[in-house]
């Protein structure tokens, strides 16, 4: 088998979760002269990036035309091992990552397997989920929210749906509904503070105890905020606390991991075994969050999910993307052994980014149940594909 040209494809008919907040999926597809294509999403769908990884994608595919796209592993290497490979970043991991997930859905394919079984094999028969970003409401329609019985309200929503775990970020918005809109670095003020707990804890008044709550502030926080936010919601009981800063800087979530008394997550913007090495080594994380559209893809990221294994890390893959990123998602949480709770993003709700597919995956009273289909169980939809922005390269 030989890949005969790569697809990209810059969708266009996503929709944020908030206004101002692009949401462009890149996805590439990989054809082959047997007739298989498979797809892969980059986990960059947000954040202003919709140009690069495009083009980064389009990049790579030059490189790989005639290649066996059984030999992910070389191709891997191959990527890997160009000039700002070397280097890495969230956009040249991105397009090697989509290329990647590509590759598996072929195999899957030409095996006529799930991806999850040729990866060993399931240890999770079902997946327990949670409700991801309810400082965005819960439901078809996304929205800021502000006031504390209305995050207590997004989590009964998300409780009536079958969730018995719920993620928010208490920073996000301001008292005007603007992202960013408060500085959240130093030391935060008093009334930050005590807004960021009132939020909180009408979610537990709202959800009993026997809801699991996930704290993120998206790294808007650094070692000295963090600490103070950490302390304050501590009695809240909190099930972990993610990306309480940025990181570049692993001393510094050393330094918050021993300070706070709540475990700590991050891993959507750490890139293969090399970067999550010295969060390893220091036992700052208990929890990782590798993006598969990022980090490398399914054959990196199966690598970081053992090499975690061994120091007593949980894992939870971070999704916040198309169906595509779903999918491969899905597929390596049913093999490993660590994987803690898959992340179900309010964005994954709206119908305009669930039309980017062509099946809807969807937990059932919290719980997923992995698809049996050929591949990765995912392909892009023709509506989406119609309407993207595409290069082919042969």
């Amino acid at each position: 088998m030989k890949i005969t040209s790569i697809d990209v494809f810059l969708v266009t008919i996503g929709q944020p979760s908030v206004k101002g907040s692009p949401w462009n999926p890149v996805v590439v597809r990989i054809n082959t002269d047997e007739g298989i294509s498979g797809y892969g999403e980059v986990g960059l769908a947000y954040g202003d990036t919709k140009e690069a990884p495009f083009g980064m994608c389009r990049d790579f595919a030059k490189l790989i035309i005639g290649w066996d796209p059984m030999n992910n592993e070389a191709i891997w290497q191959r990527l890997h091992n160009t000039f700002w490979g070397l280097g890495g970043g969230p956009v040249v991991y991105g397009a090697m990552s989509a290329i990647d997930n590509a590759l598996w859905d072929i195999k899957g394919k030409a095996f006529n397997a799930p991806v999850w079984k040729l990866l060993g094999g399931k240890t999770n028969p079902k997946l327990r989920a949670y409700a991801s970003q309810i400082q965005f409401d819960w439901g078809m329609t996304a929205k800021a929210l502000i006031y504390p019985e209305e995050y207590g309200e997004a989590g009964i929503k998300a409780k009536e749906d079958g969730y018995d775990c719920v993620k928010v970020d208490p920073l996000c918005f301001n008292m005007e509904g603007r992202y960013k809109g408060w500085p959240c670095n130093g030391i935060l003020q008093k009334f930050q503070l005590d807004m960021a707990y009132k939020r909180v804890e009408a979610i537990r008044k709202a959800c009993g105890d026997d809801m699991d709550i996930i704290i993120e502030v998206h790294s808007l926080t650094d070692a000295n905020s963090a600490v103070q936010l950490g302390n304050a919601l501590e009695d809240l009981n909190i099930y972990y606390y993610e990306e309480p800063t940025m990181p570049m800087n692993e001393g510094n979530m050393a330094e918050i991991a021993s300070r706070v008394n709540i475990p700590l997550a991050s891993g959507e913007r750490i890139y293969t075994r090399w970067g999550y090495r010295p969060f390893f080594e220091n036992h700052s994380l208990h929890v990782i969050q590798p993006d598969l559209g990022n980090c490398g893809g399914i054959t990196e990221g199966k690598k970081i999910c053992d090499m975690a294994r061994t120091y007593d890390i949980g894992v939870q893959i971070h999704v916040c993307g198309g169906p595509q990123s779903t999918a491969a998602a899905l597929q390596l949480e049913a093999v490993i052994p660590n994987f803690l709770i898959h992340e179900h993003h309010q964005a994954a709700l709206l119908q305009a980014n669930i039309d980017t597919g062509i099946y809807d995956y969807q937990p059932v009273n919290g719980y997923f149940t992995v698809p049996d289909l050929p591949g990765l169980g995912q392909e892009l939809s023709q509506k989406a594909m119609d309407t993207a922005i595409k290069v082919t390269v042969k």
